[in-house]
């Protein structure tokens, strides 16, 4: 599915925007203009999700693995619409230029949607589309706006201590608070329909400029999750419908006690039995969105780290099989061919190596990791790829390379890169020395992080993983050198061969 080529990260959340936050408005298609002048045909972003102060933020831990994140609508396609004035608009706030200040964005979005949505209840003549939105896409839909809705009734409470019917999905209990609640359940559909539509224009747009989109999805699911709450029996709950089990990754180099990530693990018995219909349907809506998709945390699929769910850290647990080739053999019967990249970091044995080169699946090489052991052997060293893979400067997860360089790399890490790059090392032209690196190598995609394009430092850090504030927060101010820049990595990449 993938051709050679080039393409950038970043997030939607980073772009510029006068309400506090990059949307699927103007500066999106700005973006995909600049990525086309950059020579670029792949933008890569983090999941588009909806986020949750209660978990800081993260797109990987979202109250909703179908929905796309309200906060990313433009207000400004609703002042096209009609549906808000000039002075609703004006109403904005000041905010940050270089951080997303998420309190006062999401006050500000709140007003102004629910503005929105009063404006389009009185226009019969545009409700058919929404109708129609509403009935394709009901078997995640309704599920979705009946949670939300419940989460505001219940002030934030997880849902596995709201009241028993309600927690236990009682039809008669729901009909009830479909009925008391309509208007409310409606303008969460409302926010999705008009999510769906900002972003179909902005694909169709990518698509003209011939950019492919690749999206990004975890692999587990939030606890307190629409999708937990409509589907207990696919994941390992116990009688008070709280996980059994949890996920996470076993002690190794990187922590003693490894990584409790506390997600429910899935019940793939359970899954199998239905077909993996939960899973098909979450593919499905991922490909209606993107061309491609980066699954994280791909090993799992292989086999996953099965923590007891009263444990306080990751040490006690066990290796549990997960589908393997059942799965993604059901996947190729679904969908026509695997538009997948798999994230394979860290410590991968050859039981998932085996796994992706069965199913042609390409995995990621990151080359701030490149330089740390024998240049002659490393995996991530260029030299070794093989040409189904996906390379990357660096990730979300990790420090801008500029960033990198003065933090964090080691005396090693310096010492390996004087000798591969045949020249000293330096602070200012470290990301451009890695960018030319991934863009030459034989990799069949190579993926640069847009702050390593403009040559940023740690201040443009994305996401420190083991913290849990200060993160998601960065936003692109643009700049008079940023075309210039641009123009650059045109050049590089006709000489890569990769436009």
């Amino acid at each position: 599915m993938l051709q050679r080529g080039s393409g950038l990260l970043m997030h939607l959340s980073s772009l510029p925007s006068e309400f506090g936050i990059g949307d699927f408005g103007r500066s999106a298609y700005d973006f995909a203009k600049l990525l086309s002048d950059g020579g670029q045909r792949y933008w890569q972003m983090l999941p588009l999700n909806p986020t949750d102060g209660v978990y800081f933020e993260s797109p990987y831990s979202s109250p909703a693995a179908f929905a796309l994140n309200p906060l990313f609508i433009s207000p400004i396609d609703f002042f096209e619409k009609g549906w808000l004035t000039k002075g609703d608009l004006g109403k904005k706030k000041i905010f940050p230029k270089d951080r997303v200040d998420f309190p006062k964005v999401r006050a500000l979005k709140e007003i102004l949607n629910r503005k929105a949505y009063e404006s389009f209840r009185k226009e019969d003549h545009v409700k058919d589309g929404y109708e129609q939105f509403c009935m394709r896409e009901d078997f995640w839909l309704d599920d979705y706006a009946m949670f939300m809705v419940l989460k505001e009734i219940f002030s934030g409470l997880r849902w596995d201590q709201w009241p028993l019917e309600m927690k236990e999905r009682d039809p008669l209990a729901l009909k009830g608070v479909k009925t008391k609640y309509h208007e409310r359940i409606q303008f969460h559909k409302f926010l999705q329909f008009c999510a769906y539509e900002q972003w179909h224009g902005l694909r169709e747009y990518c698509r003209g400029l011939k950019i492919k989109l690749i999206g990004d999805i975890p692999i587990y699911v939030n606890e307190d999750s629409a999708d937990v709450w409509a589907n207990p029996s696919f994941f390992k709950l116990d009688e008070k419908m709280r996980p059994r089990f949890v996920a996470g990754v076993p002690p190794d180099y990187f922590s003693t006690t490894g990584q409790l990530w506390g997600n429910p693990v899935y019940d793939w018995q359970r899954l199998k039995q239905d077909d993996y219909r939960w899973w098909m349907n979450r593919l499905r809506r991922q490909f209606e969105l993107f061309d491609i998709v980066r699954i994280d945390h791909f090993r799992g699929f292989q086999a996953y780290w099965e923590i007891p769910a009263t444990e306080k850290t990751a040490v006690i647990g066990q290796w549990t099989d997960g589908p393997q080739d059942n799965f993604f053999t059901k996947v190729c019967d679904e969908f026509k061919g695997l538009p997948l990249i798999g994230e394979d970091l860290g410590i991968i044995t050859e039981d998932v190596t085996r796994l992706m080169e069965r199913f042609e699946i390409p995995g990621m090489k990151v080359l701030q990791f490149a330089f740390g052991g024998d240049l002659k052997t490393h995996p991530y060293i260029p030299e070794n790829y093989r040409e189904n893979c996906v390379v990357y400067t660096g990730t979300h997860d990790n420090n801008t390379t500029r960033g990198w360089f003065v933090q964090d790399a080691s005396p090693k890490d310096k010492q390996n890169l004087k000798e591969y790059l045949h020249k000293e090392p330096q602070e200012g032209t470290i990301a451009g020395d890695f960018i030319g690196l991934a863009l030459r190598s034989k990799a069949v995609l190579s993926i640069i992080p847009f702050q390593d394009v403009l040559n940023l430092g740690e201040e443009a850090r994305m996401n420190t993983p083991g913290t849990i504030t200060g993160n998601w927060m960065w936003r692109y101010y643009p700049s008079d050198g940023d075309a210039k820049k641009v123009k650059l990595l045109n050049s590089l990449t006709k000489e890569a061969g990769r436009n």
